[in-house]
């Protein structure tokens, strides 16, 4: 009998767990069917991004405006803000047209991080014909005067105005950088998430030693930073009802493997793929059937959290990280 590679993600069934996450390979139909092809069971469509919001906003009030206080009339001049091309208007044509095109479910992408269009664009990008959204959250908190709480509770907030106005299902992208993991992924849950994507990668900018200059400076994933999603989806598998998505530092199908060991519903996966290529997705599949099989694993649901928290010997490795054991096996081996 062969494996079953399907799971289950958002409401979604996928054929396995392999996702392309939000790439320049995801924006491009022509890549899009690669992916598809190679066997990716969902993609993530890039991002719309707050900023283009934003300037739409102020673009269309400056459009529709202008000239008002000296000829009222002129305003029946100007074309209605939904026939006015935009760059989230090219963003939502150009999905809708991936999306009748492709076999696969493809998930629609906003990021920011304040309330402001949000809503509006999450039900336009349902109309445009995503299976679900994927609201991925970019804030660094860098004001002394702000809290914790007061942080969370902007997260908070932001997911319950977007899922109010959703019929499909939502994911929510974070960070790890929060003192209460559990109990704030818990709110994000009660607030309306469907899912949650662990983790975003926060972009850290470099300096320019000659110009003195802050300059943003994009480093594909490593393997290492699997690590953080490991431990925290393996902690939150058993206490959340709810999707998980590990993304971040898969680079193989032991990384696969390992992700769903501890909970993980599927895995997502860009540097890789921009890297190896598409059909890289083919032989990811193959081997991790392999896998199962040798494991005698009959599903990949029967993998799936077989060693998150409650399922794990010793606990005290994923809530201490077992600190000190690591520190002298380190200097055993030196």
């Amino acid at each position: 009998m062969s494996v079953d590679l399907s799971t289950k993600y958002l409401g979604l069934t996928l054929k396995n767990p392999l996702v392309a996450s939000a790439s320049p390979l995801t924006g491009e139909l022509d890549s899009l069917r690669r992916l598809q092809d190679a066997g990716a069971s969902a993609a993530i469509w890039p991002s719309l991004f707050e900023e283009q919001i934003e300037h739409e906003q102020m673009e269309m009030d400056r459009l529709y405006t202008v000239g008002a206080n000296s000829y009222a009339e002129s305003l029946s001049y100007f074309p209605e803000p939904e026939d006015y091309r935009t760059a989230p208007g090219d963003y939502l044509k150009d999905l809708t047209a991936a999306k009748q095109a492709l076999d696969i479910p493809l998930i629609g992408s906003l990021n920011g991080s304040s309330r402001g269009g949000w809503v509006r664009y999450a039900k336009l990008i349902e109309e445009a014909g995503a299976d679900a959204l994927e609201l991925n959250i970019y804030f660094v908190a860098t004001d002394a005067e702000m809290a914790s709480a007061e942080v969370e509770q902007r997260y908070v907030d932001l997911v319950a105005d977007v899922k109010q106005s959703l019929g499909i299902p939502l994911a929510v992208k974070i960070g790890p950088y929060f003192s209460g993991l559990p109990h704030f992924a818990k709110q994000l849950v009660e607030a309306g998430a469907n899912g949650l994507v662990l983790f975003n990668r926060f972009l850290e900018p470099d300096v320019d030693l000659e110009n003195l200059q802050f300059h943003p400076s994009l480093l594909l994933s490593s393997r290492a930073e699997l690590r953080l999603p490991l431990r925290w989806i393996a902690i939150l598998r058993d206490q959340l009802d709810c999707a998980l998505a590990a993304t971040s530092g898969v680079h193989c199908t032991e990384d696969v493997v390992k992700a769903l060991l501890v909970g993980a519903d599927i895995t997502m996966m860009a540097s890789i793929l921009l890297q190896r290529g598409a059909a890289y997705l083919t032989q990811m599949a193959q081997e991790l059937e392999n896998w199962l099989e040798e494991h005698e694993y009959q599903s990949v649901e029967q993998l799936k959290g077989s060693m998150s928290r409650v399922h794990c010997s010793d606990p005290s490795q994923l809530e201490r990280a077992n600190y000190m054991k690591a520190l002298v096996s380190y200097t055993d081996a030196v």
